[in-house]
């Protein structure tokens, strides 16, 4: 359990600087978009070249990869269904929102509890490969059509084409498919600035959780609660049966893929709606909420099916 409560205090301290920071004065509620700006233009497609550079293509197409998507689809579809018929008719907050219930911190909790909880590293490659390659597209894309005020075929497949994120995903992918060696001058300064992005996003969160109190009346509360218990609960419960049942995994395989499944919502999810401005109360409570309710669940999770 030491990698999960590791994890948990890496980001937890982080994320507490930033919240000093905005409580004592010492930066505003405006300086988080700086942050997310050099974060989204700058350090993150660094960080997302160098990592899928990196990585093996090939786990792409394991069982793992299948219960990750389809535990996504599952329980985005529930969230958009309600949110559509209950809470609210904006695109954009409603696929926000739906991201925030399936979207996962693979980055920041998923390694340590990929290598300690799970015993295997391995783990952490078809959730990340999914979440750059596939969901965080098509979220984006959603995105970038709504602001654009107008859904057409070539706005859906070329906006996405035009944002750094997406552009570095692609390159790095296109790297490790081809076996590409990048030499050291050229890889070195872009791991140095892949290092900032986690903790530039954490910072943004800090400080955005020293202006407004979570769930106070207003913010979405409904739509908050609702993409948290999709996210801790049934996430992870429907992972748990699409492994055991439907794709009759090892029981190594289904353990591994319920822990993952329990992994908190994304701080990307607050990144991508502070950077298009809708949904972020809601993106920014979901991931408090979940982080802190995953530790819990995960160590249940550990203690029930570990094999």
């Amino acid at each position: 359990m030491g990698g999960v409560l590791i994890g948990f205090a890496i980001i937890a301290f982080v994320i507490l600087v930033g919240w000093l920071l905005a409580r004592t004065k010492i930066v505003s509620q405006d300086d988080r978009l700086v942050l997310n700006k050099v974060a989204f233009f700058g350090a993150s497609p660094a960080l997302l070249f160098t990592v899928l550079a990196a990585s093996d293509l090939r786990v792409l197409f394991s069982g793992v990869l299948l219960v990750a998507l389809l535990s996504f689809v599952g329980v985005a579809l529930v969230y958009s269904i309600v949110a559509r018929l209950l809470f609210t008719k904006d695109v954009g907050r409603i696929a926000i929102g739906a991201s925030t219930a399936g979207y996962s911190n693979v980055n920041n909790i998923g390694l340590p509890v990929a290598v300690y909880v799970i015993g295997d590293a391995q783990f952490v490659g078809p959730m990340l490969m999914l979440q750059l390659l596939v969901l965080a597209p098509v979220l984006l894309g959603i995105l970038d059509v709504v602001r654009a005020g107008k859904a057409s075929f070539w706005g859906i497949v070329s906006q996405p084409l035009r944002n750094p994120i997406l552009i570095a995903s692609v390159l790095g992918a296109v790297v490790s498919a081809t076996g590409l060696e990048i030499p050291d001058p050229v890889l070195a300064p872009l791991e140095i600035l892949g290092g900032a992005a986690v903790p530039l996003m954490l910072l943004a969160f800090g400080i955005s959780l020293g202006g407004d109190k979570p769930l106070v009346p207003g913010s979405g509360r409904k739509e908050v609660l609702t993409a948290t218990v999709l996210k801790s609960f049934v996430a992870p419960a429907l992972a748990f049966v699409l492994a055991r049942f439907v794709f009759g995994l090892s029981d190594q395989l289904v353990y591994a893929c319920t822990v993952m499944g329990a992994l908190p919502t994304a701080q990307n999810m607050y990144q991508y709606a502070l950077r298009y401005q809708t949904g972020q109360v809601v993106a920014r409570d979901v991931i408090l909420l979940t982080t802190i309710l995953s530790l819990p669940v995960m160590l249940l999770v550990a203690w029930l099916l570990h094999p």
